[in-house]
This record gives C-alpha cells, structure tokens and sequence, in this order.
C-alpha cells in the first residue's frame, strides 16, 4: 500500500478521508475496517468523522462505501455523499447529474458550480417512519416516545435517527445523546438529534459509529425536517442549520432533497508505516 492517495473533504465540517478506487482496489476489503480506524483517529492517523471509498457500480453510475471511526460500516451518509460526489465530478467520472449507489439503495444526485462554490442536490428518498423500517421495537410508526425523560420520534432517512424536539440546544449533547443511542428500543442503534424548532430548524447530532458529536449531519437533517413536517411545525422546504453550516431540506410528496456544500481541504499520501 505504498503511495496511498487520499483527498481530505469536508461537507459543513463533517470532514472525509476519501479513497479512489475506481481504477483499482486501495485497500483490501478485509482491512478496510481497520484501516478506517486508524486513518479517522486525529491522533495517530489523518483524522476525519469516516473514510469514504468511491468504486465501481454495476447498478449506479459511482458507487460509494463508507467506514466510520470504530470501523463499521454506515448505510448512507448526506454530507459524505456531497463529498465523494464533488471528487467524482472534479475527476470526469460523472457528468451534472448521475446516480451513487449505496447500502441503503441508488441515490439520484445533481451537482453545479456557483460562484465558485460547490453544491449538490441529493434525492433521499421517502423518510420511513414505521418501526420495522427504522428498525426500532414494537409496530406503527415511532413519534413521541418518552425515553430517558425525552419525548422521542424515530426515522429513517438512510439510516435509523431519534429526533427530540427541545426548546435550547444548550445540552450536554454527548452525556445525554449515548442513553438514546443505546436504547434498546433501537436494535442497530440510532443517531441522535436534538432539534430547536422555529422558521427553521437548529440541530445538533450525536451520530452513531463516530460515538461523538459532529458538526453537520446531512440524513439528521432530514430526519429533523421529515419529522418536523410530519408534526406540522413545518412546510415542505425549510433550512436546518447544523453546527457546521446550513442545508436546505425539500419535500416533493413524500420524497426528500437535501442541497448542500462540499469543499476540499487537502490531498495526501499516506504513509504505509500507519497501515
């Protein structure tokens, strides 16, 4: 693995190590969970919220997989999509608009330039509320309820999320965030979201896999709005601002869009003395 490129991205400071395999594997798939954890630690590797590798697809025009930062592996991710999406299109892969296929199905995405800045507007599908689709325990959908002293709402946008609707988010995010992860009320576990509500949304995550806080969450974001919507608190576009930057969520019928940013930080080599 000597001569390991990889580029440093970021989508509203949820930050990526991304690993192009398109012509070629990097790194051996039985390492790749290993691999993240070394590479995502900010001490001893390069330091970011997961590894994402771009590959080949034989159902989508890219394909993507993403390794979090305790070496499993995440069905979706909306800031890591923008992310791998912006290095494809820089790289000629794809053109403005094409399709990214992950574990949590085909995401359709459209992507432009303006004012120098990158944006994508990603197809997320419809948000599942029933608990077999989340998955979460018991039946119907999962909307307001009490755990841990929370009133809690479950979907999934990609992957499973709690949503708790507060009046500040001036909480102890990461002692009380890891009660509801764990819950056993969630089977595979759950990112968290605390949500303060107004003409827009402000939200901050815990997301699972990381064990952390982050400073954006693209499916938190539309776990909040889809669930907000639901309990008509509102319409059918609104701005959720995120620690690290706002994203525009938009509902046509049931189906979600997420709009944001991507930017990249830097490109590397990493050293085969850390792998």
């Amino acid at each position: 693995m000597n001569q390991l490129e990889f580029v440093k991205l970021h989508g509203n400071g949820n930050d990526f190590i991304l690993i192009d395999e398109m012509n070629g594997k990097r790194i051996p798939d039985d390492e790749k969970n290993e691999a993240a954890r070394i590479l995502c630690h900010r001490n001893f590797g390069v330091g970011g919220d997961g590894v994402l590798f771009l590959v080949p697809s034989e159902k989508a025009d890219i394909g993507m997989r993403l390794l979090q930062p305790d070496g499993s592996e995440a069905e979706m991710c909306g800031n890591g999509i923008r992310c791998l999406a912006k290095h494809a299109w820089e790289s000629g892969y794809v053109g403005e608009s094409f399709s990214v296929e992950t574990l949590a199905g085909v995401i359709p995405i459209q992507v432009r330039r303006d004012r120098g800045v990158f944006w994508a507007r990603v197809e997320m599908g419809v948000p599942r509320f029933e608990r077999s689709e989340i998955p979460a325990e018991g039946e119907g959908v999962f909307i307001k309820v009490p755990i841990h002293g929370f009133e809690v709402s479950a979907v999934n946008t990609g992957v499973p999320h709690a949503v708790i609707f507060v009046d500040s988010l001036d909480l102890p995010v990461d002692r009380l965030a890891p009660k509801i992860r764990h819950s056993s009320c969630f089977p595979e576990g759950a990112n968290v979201n605390f949500v303060r509500p107004g003409e827009h949304l402000e939200v901050r995550t815990f997301e699972r896999g990381v064990e952390a806080e982050t400073l954006s969450c693209g499916t938190g974001s539309v776990a909040a709005a889809a669930v907000a919507r639901r309990l008509g608190l509102v319409g059918d576009s609104v701005e959720v601002r995120t620690r690290g930057g706002p994203l525009l969520i938009s509902f046509v019928g049931d189906r979600a869009f997420m709009e944001g940013p991507a930017v990249t930080v830097c490109r590397g080599v990493i050293s085969d003395e850390i792998l």
